[in-house]
């Protein structure tokens, strides 16, 4: 019942994503399909989208990768101010 449950959201999820006919023709080609709305303006709009990629994905494995290995190993670090180890 419960796979069937979430069968059934991913796949509305995933029609309701799709771009309706009428976004569809103002889309160019690259995004024909996917997105809803105007297509972009310039090439200044796919410029700026993927440096903002570009920042959230480096933002996005910096995080993850200190949160798993902060690397923290000084005895004068800030944490050892707040942290009672006796």
């Amino acid at each position: 019942m419960k796979k069937a449950f979430l069968t059934s959201v991913v796949l509305f999820l995933s029609i309701t994503a799709m771009a309706c006919p009428a976004c569809e023709k103002q889309q160019p080609k690259l995004l024909k399909g996917i997105t809803h709305g105007a297509g972009p303006d310039s090439n200044w709009d796919y410029v700026i989208i993927s440096i903002t990629a570009v920042i959230v994905l480096s933002c996005l494995f910096f995080s993850v990768k200190w949160l798993l290995k902060p690397g923290e190993k000084s005895a004068a670090h800030i944490k050892f101010s707040i942290l009672n180890l006796d």
